[in-house]
């Protein structure tokens, strides 16, 4: 009992205590709350029925919705935690194909049917070797293709390695998802069923949502959960510990239930990026699908398709 107590302690705090200085200083500095003034906080006694990014229904008083935006506002959005480079590392022998990680990402974007932010792939590397899963998300490159080709500057890279879209500039051009080379990217070409509260939200590149029709839209890692110390909803969902997520400056990921140096981890478990070759240092590595947890079963023995 005593270490599951610990182990959700750290699940809830292992970023808080080395972000929340960073988001503390990125709110004061950059005034993200300064549309909140007092006088506009008053209640109003208006209620209204929000969709949290856990999925819950959540009722707030109108005038936090008409005032505060649930992340930074564009241009705030783009600069990043100060003093942070994030990381993600995929660990494919813990992989079950149990898609909670897919799961708990479209509910908290409200992305629309056949919309994946991650996608997990049956892959197998030749004919005589063994099949395993392997889910791919944004990789947030640090030599993105994607940034250099989008005409109006609405893909960027924030000082804190990660990669986003502000959809208010996006013109639906559509280049950079053919210059991402892990096809990554998702295009929104019908007008997105969304309830009224949920469109009728502020938009920011911090939170991916409302989606909005003729526009492109990718993996975030949840910059607005990273703000206030949480993990991102794919890893926190993910019941088998296959995302570590963390920040490379200080030498340290964690899955929820462990926490490991990120050098070590890549070093002792033979780590790897994807498509080195081409230049795009990823974000993302992952470590091979070896002393697997579970044994490999295909899709449809599960019931999933």
């Amino acid at each position: 009992m005593e270490k599951e107590n610990q182990n959700e302690n750290s699940r809830r705090n292992f970023l808080k205590g080395s972000l929340i200085a960073g988001a503390a200083a990125t709110a004061a500095g950059a005034g993200l709350f300064s549309s909140c003034s007092k006088e506009e906080e008053v209640p109003t006694g208006a209620k209204v029925k929000l969709l949290s990014p856990d999925g819950k229904l959540v009722e707030v008083d109108s005038s936090h919705l008409q005032h505060c935006g649930a992340g930074a506002p564009p241009e705030e959005a783009r600069k990043g935690i100060p003093g942070k480079k994030f990381v993600m590392v995929i660990d494919l022998s813990r992989c079950k194909h149990a898609l909670k990680c897919e799961q708990a990402c479209k509910a908290a974007h409200h992305l629309q049917p056949g919309q994946d932010w991650i996608k997990v792939f049956r892959m197998q590397d030749s004919k005589n070797t063994a099949p395993y899963w392997m889910p791919k998300p944004c990789m947030h490159c640090d030599n993105s293709p994607c940034q250099k080709v989008c005409p109006p500057g609405a893909t960027f890279k924030r000082s804190d390695g990660i990669v986003l879209i502000d959809t208010e500039r996006c013109i639906g051009c559509r280049f950079c998802m053919v210059a991402c080379p892990y096809s990554s990217r998702v295009f929104t070409w019908g007008k997105p069923d969304l309830p009224k509260e949920i469109s009728e939200q502020p938009g920011s590149p911090e939170t991916g949502f409302p989606p909005k029709m003729g526009t492109v839209s990718k993996c975030d890692f949840c910059p607005d959960l990273l703000k206030e110390g949480k993990l991102p909803h794919c890893v926190s969902a993910c019941p088998n510990g296959v995302y570590y997520f963390g920040d490379i400056n200080e030498d340290a990921v964690t899955n929820g239930d462990e926490t490991l140096r990120f050098s070590e981890l890549i070093r002792d478990k033979g780590g790897y990026r994807l498509y080195e070759h081409l230049g795009t240092r990823p974000s993302v590595y992952y470590l091979p699908p070896v002393h697997r947890i579970f044994p490999f079963k295909e899709a449809e023995e599960e019931g999933k398709s």
